[in-house]
C-alpha cells in the first residue's frame, strides 16, 4: 500500500500517485491526447521514462521529433497552459541536463498494468466508455486507498464496470452524468462483493 504512494520523482497527491503507479494516468492522457489533438488511438503511444524529464514528444512527417523536457513539476506546464501562447519568466525550478546524463525508455507492460490496456479499450469503444472507465477507476483508487482492495484488484473493478455498465455510442451531457453515477454504483457493488 505505502510503496504505491511513493513516487520517486513527483509529488502529486495520493489519487494521482496511484493512477501513476497503475498506469491509469497514462491511459487517461492517451484519451486526452485523442481529443486535444484529434488523433486516432493507434497514433498515440506510451513509453515509460523513469527519470520523468521528457514529458511528451511528437513525431513529424519529415522524421524529426520535437520533445518537451523539464523538471518533474506540474506548475511549469500549468503556467504555460494559463499563459499560452506566451512564456512568462518564473522562479520555478530549471532543468539541468548535467544532472540527467542517462535518459532511459521502455515499453509499458500491459499484462502487468492492465489499466493502460483498458483505457485503450475505452477509447476504441468510444461513446460513454471513457466516462465508465474514469468513474470506475476513481472508485477503485478510493477503495485501494481505504485498504478495501489490493492494488492488483483495481483493474478488475474497472474491467467489470466496463462490461456491466450500459453503453451509449453517442452520449450527451445528461447521459454522461447518468453514466458516471451508474458506473460508480456498479464499481462500488463489485468492491463490496470482493470485500465480503
Amino acid at each position: 500500500f505505502r510503496s504505491a504512494l511513493r513516487h520517486p520523482n513527483w509529488d502529486m497527491g495520493s489519487k494521482v500517485t496511484i493512477d501513476s503507479a497503475s498506469l491509469m494516468n497514462k491511459g487517461l492522457e492517451v484519451i486526452e491526447a485523442k481529443w486535444l489533438f484529434n488523433l486516432k488511438p493507434d497514433q498515440i503511444s506510451v513509453i515509460i521514462h523513469p527519470q520523468s524529464v521528457i514529458h511528451s514528444f511528437v513525431h513529424f512527417a519529415d522524421g524529426s521529433v520535437k520533445a518537451q523536457l523539464g523538471v518533474p513539476d506540474m506548475r511549469i506546464p500549468i503556467l504555460y497552459a494559463l499563459t499560452y501562447p506566451g512564456r512568462f519568466i518564473s522562479d520555478l525550478p530549471r532543468l539541468d541536463l548535467h544532472n540527467h546524463r542517462a535518459l532511459t525508455f521502455s515499453d509499458p507492460d500491459i499484462k502487468k498494468f492492465r489499466n493502460l490496456s483498458l483505457a485503450y479499450d475505452a477509447l476504441n469503444e468510444g461513446g460513454n466508455m471513457p466516462c465508465i472507465l474514469n468513474a470506475a477507476n476513481e472508485i477503485a483508487v478510493k477503495a485501494f486507498l481505504n485498504e478495501k482492495i489490493r492494488f492488483t484488484k483495481m483493474p478488475d473493478v474497472v474491467e467489470y464496470t466496463m462490461e456491466k455498465c450500459l453503453f451509449s455510442p453517442s452520449p450527451d451531457l445528461d447521459s454522461l452524468e447518468r453514466t458516471d453515477f451508474n458506473a460508480r454504483e456498479i464499481a462500488l457493488n463489485y468492491i463490496n462483493k470482493l470485500h465480503k
